[in-house]
């Protein structure tokens, strides 16, 4: 599904929109980089309630490997809407509610990687994690999500702003953009998965 996004998202044909032009085609991977960013972020957000919970210390495992393939795919999520902003609002960051929200969240979970390193007992560092890591995701549910909408905002879905959906996302790009959503999500669980396994044959082999 990854490689028929990446593909079809260049071929396809695409609305013929003033300004966006062309770069209406970063619809098929900012936007989907940011539905598998907040989709991993979400199942790392479940994994640290179910540590608290029952104190399994995969489930600890798991929520820390969902952020750090999350981060990845946020920073891609990031730098994609930054190239099109240059082409559509003339620079490559505005102060906009929704950028800035968006960089205040993933700084927020690049503070929890910097607190887990920092913290040498085990079971706290779980805890303490898992804790953080709970908070981390409702801020970033409200500065991605909530403040946006509150506010003026350029980008679409905000501030009064259209959602692209309501107004050109059109059936052809519908047919790409949809399994791209479905095929970075399921890209980002292998990632997560092959990570897991790897850290844990690190931990049996310390």
């Amino acid at each position: 599904m990854v490689l028929f996004a990446i593909v079809a998202g260049l071929m396809v044909d695409v609305p013929r929109l003033d300004i966006l032009n062309e770069t209406i085609r970063n619809l098929f991977y900012h936007v989907t980089s940011w539905f598998a960013m907040v989709f991993l972020f979400l199942a790392s957000f479940i994994y640290s309630i179910k540590y608290l919970s029952i104190g399994h210390e995969s489930d600890d495992l798991l929520a820390k490997v969902f952020v750090q393939v999350g981060m990845v795919f946020g920073v891609a999520g990031l730098v994609t809407g930054m190239l099109w902003a240059k082409f559509t609002w003339g620079a490559y960051w505005v102060p906009d509610p929704k950028l800035n929200g968006a960089a205040i969240a993933l700084l927020a979970y690049l503070a929890y990687s910097i607190l887990r390193n920092s913290l040498t007992d085990p079971i706290t560092r779980a805890k303490v994690s898992s804790v953080y890591n709970i908070f981390a995701f409702v801020m970033m549910v409200i500065f991605v999500f909530i403040l946006p909408r509150m506010t003026s905002s350029l980008h679409p879905g905000n501030g009064g702003n259209p959602a692209f959906s309501s107004y050109d996302l059109d059936n052809t790009m519908r047919i790409v953009f949809y399994p791209a959503v479905i095929g970075w999500i399921l890209l980002g669980l292998w990632i997560s998965e092959i990570k897991f396994r790897f850290e844990q044959y690190k931990k049996s082999h310390e």
